[in-house]
């Protein structure tokens, strides 16, 4: 069998706090003196990491947020270099990291494509025998001489994924940046992914789509707090995946920050979707249900009980509220266990991570607390298509989603349209 990719005892080690010339002369000094590697001054990202990947295969990469499945990626894109470990790789790499990656924003579409190929080592005539094969998968035709840097986030996405797939490298990485894209050209790059596969070609793909991975890999790993816990079949890998994303939630029970009298008390959180499936992502615009499962030993009656939600960006920026006061949902008297479950139609969040806080009081908007804890859980948002236009606006534009109605007014003045509204009202 020959391998495409050999990874040995791969680690990457990030120091914590500011690196300043005090600090760099401390780890001098600790790596002479053979200090431990458990060094409370340091966070790493990956930890003895060994993997072996044959040439031709489509390698599924699970792991929840901050399993170390970036810091992998850019190791084998040699976007950044390992603490430790060694890798091997045969053949080209094209990475599709980060919507754009390897794009000069001043460049047009048509001297992007054209740079990549060069960066990958072919000539220019090899490049202009794709090109047009390029430009038209991409659909992005009639903008490919039109500067990158005006493009928006899903034209960058597509003709970025188009270079990718089609100029001749062995090995294909991809992150979940698929998710920027619409509906129909995310099935027209899985299909894609399927021939460049057949064709020979190593793939190692990152998605929080369940069925893509089941799909178009033949294996997966599974990634968790840097290191490599798992690997088999995908649908195995799927299976492991769900089950440590299921024991990461379930950390919520230990909670010590938590604030309230602890009669009742939620010990869970998970995201589902309008089946009931837990989903390890949402995409925006998706029906989604967020799962307070609760333990309420004492089994009091609480005819007022109040269930608030808090969303809030990685930052600390609220979003929204909601609870079930301001959908006059009365819960009655509770079992022993169960879940407070909030659903939510067409989720109007853009692509990102938001923070999950609760807060459960005996009495709706009253101070006494059953129980609370910021900062609970976090929601990963993957895209999706809340507009059905095949598109979501980024983050940046905004932290929440805004369905509208536009209609056109003509055929007379300001003053007249409001001479109008004044004899209506």
């Amino acid at each position: 069998m020959s391998l495409t990719i050999s990874i040995e005892r791969l680690s990457k080690r990030y120091t914590l706090g500011e690196i300043d010339q005090h600090s760099l002369w401390r780890q001098a000094r600790d790596f002479i003196r053979g200090r431990k590697l458990e060094d409370e001054d340091y966070f790493w990202a990956l930890r003895d990491v060994s993997l072996e990947v044959p040439e031709g295969e489509v390698l599924g990469i699970l792991g929840h947020n901050g399993a170390g499945k970036s810091t992998l990626l850019k190791i084998l894109s040699q976007i950044t270099a390992p603490t430790f470990g060694r890798v091997r790789l045969k053949g080209r790499v094209t990475s599709l990291l980060e919507v754009g990656t390897g794009f000069h924003q001043e460049l047009t579409g048509r001297d992007n494509v054209y740079l990549n190929g060069s960066i990958l080592g072919m000539n220019r005539k090899e490049v202009h025998a794709k090109f047009d094969e390029i430009v038209a998968f991409s659909g992005v035709e009639e903008f490919i001489d039109t500067p990158v840097k005006r493009y928006s986030s899903g034209m960058r996405v597509r003709l970025a994924f188009a270079v990718a797939a089609h100029l001749e490298s062995e090995i294909l990485i991809i992150d979940e940046v698929l998710a920027v894209g619409d509906a129909a050209f995310q099935q027209k790059c899985l299909g894609k992914v399927g021939s460049v596969a057949d064709a020979g070609r190593t793939v190692l793909f990152v998605s929080h789509n369940a069925a893509a991975i089941e799909k178009l890999c033949r294996r997966g790993v599974v990634l968790d707090r840097g290191r490599l816990v798992f690997q088999g079949t995908q649908t195995e890998a799927l299976a492991e995946y769900l089950h440590k994303l299921a024991a990461y939630t379930q950390c919520l029970r230990d909670r010590t920050d938590r604030i309230g009298n602890g009669g009742l008390r939620v010990v869970a959180i998970d995201f589902r979707n309008s089946r009931g499936a837990i989903v390890p992502a949402a995409r925006s615009g998706m029906d989604l249900e967020i799962w307070l499962h609760f333990e309420d030993h004492a089994r009091r009656f609480h005819p007022r009980l109040g269930v608030r939600i808090f969303i809030s960006t990685q930052m600390g920026v609220p979003v929204f509220v909601q609870t079930n006061r301001l959908t006059q949902t009365a819960f009655g008297e509770l079992s022993a266990t169960g879940a407070f479950v909030c659903r939510i139609p067409r989720l109007p969040l853009p692509e990102g991570n938001y923070q999950i806080a609760f807060r459960i009081t005996p009495e709706a908007g009253g101070a006494e607390v059953l129980d609370a804890v910021k900062s609970a859980a976090e929601l990963q948002v993957v895209g999706g298509d809340f507009f059905g236009e095949g598109r979501v606006p980024p983050a940046k534009d905004g932290v929440a989603l805004v369905a509208a109605d536009w209609r056109l007014e003509s055929g007379a003045t300001f003053a007249e349209m409001r001479a109008t509204v004044g004899a209506s009202s």
